[in-house]
């Protein structure tokens, strides 16, 4: 194995899903405080979200709350409450790389804009034979972390 050319820096976000997104903003915006920082629809990823946020500065965490526009169709954003991980990458192209390289499976759709406006891709939560390593049934999002958010983190590990 090649020395990894990238580094996860922190968590960047999760995503919780279910059919009625005002029952999820209840708890998380109206009982715990979450802000609602932006909304983000999207049909060919079959959401409806709000963006929450809590904490401040470089590592305020995302707290997406989402419901499917069809709950017929997929992806299902709803069938798995936890839906989905996300995590700051300082170098989102070098990781895209390397991982593949060393067999880790994908999603479709390769690196995009997500909803916040970051670079994205996914790891699938599922192997198969031509990439053996994969989410083990979770979907990992890997987010680019803007400038500030890896010098700011970058200090903060020189500081341990």
């Amino acid at each position: 194995m090649t020395t990894r050319p990238f580094k996860v820096l922190g968590i960047q976000q999760i995503a919780i899903g279910g059919p009625d997104k005002l029952r999820l903003q209840k708890l998380w915006v109206d009982m715990l405080g979450l802000e609602v920082t932006g909304t983000f629809k999207s049909e060919r990823e079959n959401v409806d979200e709000d963006i929450c946020a809590m904490g401040v500065g470089p590592f305020k965490v995302e707290v997406d709350l989402m419901q499917p526009l069809d709950p017929e169709k997929k992806p299902a954003v709803h069938t798995t409450p936890l839906n989905h991980v996300g995590l700051w990458i300082d170098d989102l192209p070098k990781a895209v790389e390397w991982l593949t390289a060393q067999g880790v499976r994908f999603a479709p759709g390769g690196i995009r804009k997500g909803a916040a406006g970051f670079d994205i891709c996914f790891l699938h939560p599922k192997a198969n034979d031509e990439f053996p390593i994969a989410g083990e049934g979770v979907l990992i999002e890997m987010v680019q972390a803007p400038a500030e958010v890896v010098a700011a983190f970058t200090a903060l590990a020189a500081t341990r």
